[in-house]
């Protein structure tokens, strides 16, 4: 899936709002981390393929903060 200028969807993640909960993590290991010290999230992948997006969704999804956005051209 592409976003209407042709480049792939771009992923955000707010460590300003991060809680640290890990289900990112859990959900797409290839796009999110966690910081060793403070266990909050880090983008691996911030324009990750097509294949993975599906579990970038389920990523966001799970947030209990809110921190993870995709900014795909469709509706969150």
């Amino acid at each position: 899936m592409s976003t209407p200028g042709g480049s792939r969807p771009r992923v955000e993640a707010r460590t300003e709002v991060c809680v640290g909960a890990g289900q990112c993590v859990l959900a797409a290991p290839e796009v999110f981390d966690q910081d060793e010290e403070d266990g909050l999230v880090r983008l691996l992948d911030a324009r990750p393929a097509a294949a993975l997006l599906p579990s970038v969704r389920e990523a966001r999804h799970r947030c209990p903060s809110g921190a993870i956005a995709l900014h795909d051209g469709t509706a969150h």
